[in-house]
């Protein structure tokens, strides 16, 4: 009764030089697994769909919060960016 594998997105040209915005659709909880899942939405920038992808959730995180992926996303509960754009002590 596995969930499925936790991966976080692929780099693409719109996380290099900007940012993907997610929303938080699904917190679960997967037996075997310390930490709680959640299902996150993005919009597919190349074709018309979704992709859904399953990450682990931070503290903090709830359904209905927007996240943020990329080089240009603000640090913040949820926002997944590259460490060389975060600033020391984070």
């Amino acid at each position: 009764l596995r969930k499925g594998a936790v991966k976080l997105r692929v780099l693409d040209y719109a996380e290099r030089h900007g940012y993907a915005k997610g929303i938080v659709k699904k917190i679960m909880h997967d037996p075997g697994r310390g930490a709680p899942l959640c299902e996150v939405h993005f919009r597919n920038n190349y074709k018309y769909g979704l992709d859904k992808q399953l990450w682990v959730a931070v503290e903090g995180s709830y359904t209905g919060q927007f996240v943020y992926c990329g080089a240009k996303a603000r640090l913040e509960v949820g926002n997944c960016l590259p460490v060389g754009k975060m600033p020391e002590g984070t």
